[in-house]
């Protein structure tokens, strides 16, 4: 009896389908319930993953912290060995092949037949695959270890846990290290901080990104230069380091002129405003220059000449509060000022506008005057300096400029109203007896706190309190308002002829600071008990801690020469101090610590004899003006990039 091929059983929608590579169910992880899963976790010390709520638990998901857990097993695969590159070829054949094997098997379910047979296995036999043409282009390694097997056996007993199915029994060398990596993540679990690493390590790169793309749309919808991007970091949380100072040195503010033989810089001057990024140069050769910072080329921005008024303190070019003009003073009884709007110059021949300081102090009954030099005609000339006062010293009130306070002869100072545009002066100010002279004024700042100076008009812009400095070493505070002086100290360690130079900060969370400059080269720094007011003051402070001395907070010593020069920064971090007697004599103090910067300035910079220093309105500049007339500039990188 001739005996028939064996007919090909179909399998019914209820048999069991054969499992795909992976998902045997010994180790299938989708197919454990959690009691299985806790047991594994206490037999194998492996982390328990509670079964999901759809059945499924993925290997590669997130943890609550949004990072990869499980993911590092195909990192050191290769992309020849994760994709590939489908070309299309032989793809359509394969299809129509297997399309019409599986019509034919349903039109002929229930016929035995070797036709169905032979369609079955023309179906089966594998189709040829044409070579991918971008893995070919991949160069050769460079060197193969001969001692790599290219096939890694199962069949030790240790190495089962590596299969993925009963029927593996090799592995390629490639995905025997995979498969390691990833049986040693199940025991050792990645630790927590390694995990927070990679996160922040992604942050940073995403943050990155996305400042690049913001760069890109930001530089594509403005109009501003490319070689000065807008500052888009936040500078009102900057806080300095201790000892050392990210400062970064500049080409010349003023090299567009630096052939012009202009003489030394005698004063220097941001403009208060951060939106208009203008410094004015003050030199001997009686010429101010207005340059535009942009920390490239800062080019020339307008020059003016003034003949008839030497320029000699670093307050004889000074900006109104407002940005609106340039007051122009020195050693006469006349000054000019220049609107930045109109670009006019204009010179008040008369003083201040018809007032000379002289027919203000000269009210003793009896006092004879002395007759003037040869030339003099009562001041009212435009020429020498006559019965009229110098006006080398001055300071407008902050905010709003109302008020323009300037250093007269004989210890007085003279107080302007420069809001109602008469300019008269409206009062004088008495410091004392002594033949030393004014030598610095400063407006104290108001302050929400009762026992700070200018307690009372603490909503009020304006500053109506007066610090004055007299050349004996006096700090004299002044109320404006009452014309009263309420307060007077002198500085630790000052003499007769010792006081020099003052300069004071309303900002900073200690309520301000007040430093003040000797011959000798000490600065001592008070706090905002130097100039606190005994009559607003609600803290209890006996009359004799008043009528005493404030002792300093620190004293610093580093230079040996007579101080020329204070200056704060916006932010009161940074105190500069220099001396014009000694070369390279300036120092950047640490106001916090109250210590020097140890980086700067080097042995290097060419820092010369400092005539005048100034910060920027953000503190993103610093310039520095000697006597070989230049102007050095430096970008301090903690604030930023100047707009």
């Amino acid at each position: 009896m001739v005996k028939h091929a064996s007919k090909r059983r179909k399998t019914s929608k209820g048999d069991k389908e054969v499992q795909p590579l992976g998902t045997n169910p010994l180790t299938d992880e989708a197919s454990k319930d959690d009691e299985e899963r806790r047991l594994e976790s206490m037999l194998f010390g492996t982390k328990f993953t509670p079964r999901g709520k759809d059945g499924f638990v993925s290997s590669l998901g997130e943890g609550e912290d949004g990072v990869v857990e499980g993911g590092q097993g195909m990192n050191n695969l290769l992309d020849a060995d994760l994709f590939f590159v489908d070309d299309g070829v032989g793809t359509a054949s394969q299809v129509g092949s297997n399309s019409n094997s599986e019509d034919e098997d349903e039109q002929n379910s229930g016929a035995e037949s070797d036709s169905s047979e032979s369609s079955v296995g023309s179906s089966s036999q594998p189709q040829p695959v044409v070579a991918n043409s971008l893995l070919k282009s991949r160069k050769a390694p460079a060197w193969v270890d001969a001692s790599d097997p290219p096939l890694v056996s199962l069949a030790a007993p240790r190495l089962r846990k590596l299969r993925d199915a009963p029927t593996e029994v090799s592995l390629s060398g490639r995905e025997y290290e995979t498969r390691l990596r990833r049986q040693y993540e199940r025991i050792n679990p990645e630790p927590s901080w390694a995990t927070k690493a990679r996160k922040t390590q992604r942050e940073a790169v995403e943050g990155d990104d996305e400042a690049e793309e913001s760069g890109v749309r930001d530089l594509l919808s403005s109009t501003a230069g490319i070689l000065a991007p807008s500052n888009r970091k936040t500078r009102a949380g900057v806080v300095l380091p201790t000892g050392t100072l990210a400062i970064e040195r500049l080409r010349d503010a003023n090299q567009a002129t630096q052939g012009s033989g202009s003489g030394e810089v005698k004063a220097l001057a941001f403009h208060p405003s951060e939106r208009v990024p203008v410094l004015c140069v003050g030199t001997a050769d009686r010429r101010i220059r207005l340059y535009n910072i942009d920390g490239h080329t800062s080019p020339l921005l307008k020059t003016i000449h003034i003949p008839s008024l030497p320029l000699t303190s670093q307050s004889s070019a000074t900006f109104h509060p407002l940005g609106s003009s340039i007051l122009l003073t020195g050693p006469r009884p006349f000054f000019y000022t220049h609107d930045l709007q109109s670009g006019v110059t204009l010179k008040h021949a008369r003083g201040l506008w018809g007032t000379t300081f002289n027919s203000i102090n000269d009210t003793t009954p009896g006092r004879v005057r002395k007759r003037g030099r040869r030339g003099d005609s009562g001041g009212d000339e435009t020429g020498g300096g006559g019965n009229g006062e110098g006006m080398e010293i001055t300071a407008f009130s902050p905010h709003t400029g109302e008020m323009l306070a300037v250093a007269g002869r004989g210890g007085y100072v003279h107080l302007v109203d420069w809001k109602s545009g008469a300019g008269q002066v409206v009062g004088s100010l008495k410091c004392g007896g002594g033949g030393g002279g004014v030598r610095a004024i400063w407006w104290a700042p108001e302050s929400c706190s009762p026992n700070v100076l200018g307690g009372k008009g603490a909503n009020n812009p304006e500053r109506r309190h007066l610090a004055v400095l007299s050349g004996d070493a006096e700090v004299y505070l002044w109320d404006v308002g009452e014309r009263r002086c309420v307060r007077r100290w002198k500085d630790e360690g000052g003499f007769r002829g010792a006081g020099k130079i003052m300069a004071g900060s309303a900002a900073g969370n200690s309520g301000g600071w007040l430093a003040v400059g000797s011959n000798t080269g000490f600065v001592n720094v008070y706090g905002s008990d130097s100039f606190a007011d005994p009559n607003t003051s609600t803290t209890t402070f006996s009359a004799s801690a008043f009528g005493s001395n404030p002792k300093p907070i620190k004293t610093i010593g580093n230079l040996t020469t007579s101080i020329s020069t204070l200056r704060f920064n916006h932010d009161s971090q940074i105190m500069a101090m220099a001396s014009q007697e000694k070369k390279d004599a300036m120092r950047l103090i640490h106001l916090p610590s109250m210590t020097s910067f140890a980086n700067w300035p080097t042995s290097s910079t060419p820092l010369g004899h400092v005539t005048a220093v100034d910060f920027s309105a953000r503190s993103e500049y610093l310039a520095i003006g000697n006597t070989r007339g230049r102007v050095l500039l430096y970008h301090l990188r903690d604030y930023g990039v100047g707009s």
